[in-house]
């Protein structure tokens, strides 16, 4: 069975808490079959209904604003596009070097300024690779360190929607929900 994994952005942040149960009824009520969730922040798997990613995110983005009361930015991936990119030299060289790998996806694909205004922002301990329609953010030590401001990589990105998930996660993901 094909699966597609879905991230919202901004899930169970601030009064945007929503239980496992009320996550999935939007997805429910956008069709979609075999809908589960992982973990606490916004991580959906749902059957893939051979729609193309956009329509998928276009569906649950509006079905959440029509049954849960706010927008929530949806990214849609197949899970084995997520295997394959947790598998990327470009992700796993670093992480030998003692880089911890966060991945940012994006509604499309970043223009080449993006590129460049991501090599201004970074430091020895803070790189990006642009993959596809991801960002690759590798920090080494607490993002909490970084000198990259969450106002400076909205910045960089150009506006384009986004959210963003630690690699570990994504591992998870695809280990629990089958590759």
């Amino acid at each position: 069975m094909d699966q597609i994994a879905v991230f919202l952005r901004g899930i169970n942040l601030g009064r945007r808490r929503l239980k496992s149960e009320e996550l999935k009824r939007p997805f429910a009520d956008a069709g979609f079959e075999h809908v589960r969730t992982f973990l606490a922040s916004g991580n959906v798997v749902i059957r893939d209904p051979g729609l193309g990613l956009q329509e998928v995110e276009a569906r649950v983005e509006e079905a959440f604003a029509q049954r849960v009361g706010f927008e929530a930015g949806a990214f849609a991936r197949p899970l084995l596009a997520l295997d394959e990119l947790a598998d990327d030299p470009e992700i796993r060289r670093p992480e030998e070097e003692g880089f911890t790998p966060h991945v940012i996806f994006l509604k499309k694909r970043p223009e080449p300024k993006v590129r460049q205004a991501l090599e201004e922002l970074e430091t020895p301990d803070d790189r990006f690779r642009v993959l596809e329609r991801h960002v690759v953010w590798l920090r080494r030590g607490r993002m909490s360190d970084s000198q990259v401001q969450p106002r400076h990589l909205e910045g960089a990105l150009g506006g384009v929607p986004n959210t963003m998930r630690k690699i570990t996660t994504l591992r998870r993901l695809v280990a629990k929900f089958g590759r």
